[in-house]
C-alpha cells in the first residue's frame, strides 16, 4: 500500500542514489580562490569574459588618471571657482602704491599679491618671481618688473574681485581671489591672463615650480 501521506520508508518507490564525488580540491571546503595574476588556461576565454577582466585590471589605472584630472580642482590657488560656486562680487576702487614703508591703504607687494587695509590678496592661478626673498639678480629683476606691471594693471580703472562661496584662503591665511575688470563691450579682463601674456607670470598648476634665475 503506498500514498502520499505514508512515511517514505513505507512506500515502494525507491530513492535515486546519488554519487558524491570525494572532495579533494580547496574550494569544496570552501576556500577562498587563489590570486591570478594571469588568465587560467583550463578557462575557456570569451569575448565578454576578456573584456571584463581587462577593465577590472584598468580600474585602478583609470582611477589614478581620474585623481591626476581631478587634482587641480581640490587646491583653490591652482583654479578660478566656477560661477555655480562664486561669492558675490567685491567692486575695488582704490590707486595702488608699493607696500612698504609709508604704504597706504591699498598697495602692491608683488606680481601676484596686493593688500587691501589689513588683507592680503593672492590672484588665482598665476606664478610669479619671488622678490621677498629673489633667489638670483635675474628673478630680482623680473620680479620687480611684475611688481610694476601689476601695480599698472590696477590702477588702470575699477576692477572687481571674486572669490568662492566658502571665503577661500591659501595656507598663508592670504584670501584667494579671482581680479577681474569689466570691459566696455561686456567682457571682462582677467588680470592672471593679462600677467601671464606680459610673460611675468606663468600658470600656477600646484607641486614643483620652475626657477627664474
Amino acid at each position: 500500500m503506498t500514498g502520499p501521506g505514508l512515511p517514505r520508508y513505507a512506500r515502494n518507490d525507491v530513492g535515486r542514489f546519488r554519487y558524491r564525488r570525494r572532495w579533494t580540491k580547496a574550494q569544496h571546503y570552501r576556500a577562498p580562490k587563489p590570486l591570478r595574476f594571469w588568465p587560467d588556461p583550463k578557462k575557456q576565454v570569451t569575448a565578454r569574459g576578456l573584456l571584463r577582466e581587462t577593465l577590472f585590471w584598468l580600474r585602478p589605472v583609470m582611477l589614478l588618471a581620474g585623481i591626476i584630472i581631478l587634482w587641480p580642482t581640490l587646491d583653490p590657488a591652482l583654479i578660478e571657482p566656477p560661477p555655480f560656486l562664486q561669492a558675490a562680487r567685491e567692486p575695488v576702487s582704490a590707486t595702488f602704491t608699493r607696500c612698504g614703508l609709508g604704504r597706504s591703504w591699498a598697495c602692491v607687494i608683488d606680481g601676484d599679491t596686493f593688500k587691501l587695509g589689513d588683507r592680503k590678496i593672492r590672484i588665482i592661478g598665476i606664478d610669479t618671481p619671488e622678490t621677498h626673498p629673489s633667489r638670483c639678480a635675474e628673478e630680482a629683476r623680473l620680479g620687480e618688473l611684475a611688481t610694476v606691471k601689476l601695480q599698472q594693471l590696477l590702477n588702470e580703472r575699477p576692477f572687481e574681485m571674486v572669490g568662492r562661496i566658502d571665503g577661500m584662503q591659501d595656507r598663508y591665511g592670504r584670501d584667494l581671489r579671482l581680479i577681474r575688470r569689466l570691459n566696455p563691450d561686456g567682457s571682462y579682463q582677467n588680470m592672471a591672463e593679462a600677467m601671464r601674456a606680459s610673460g611675468l607670470a606663468r600658470r600656477y598648476l600646484g607641486g614643483f615650480k620652475r626657477g627664474w634665475c
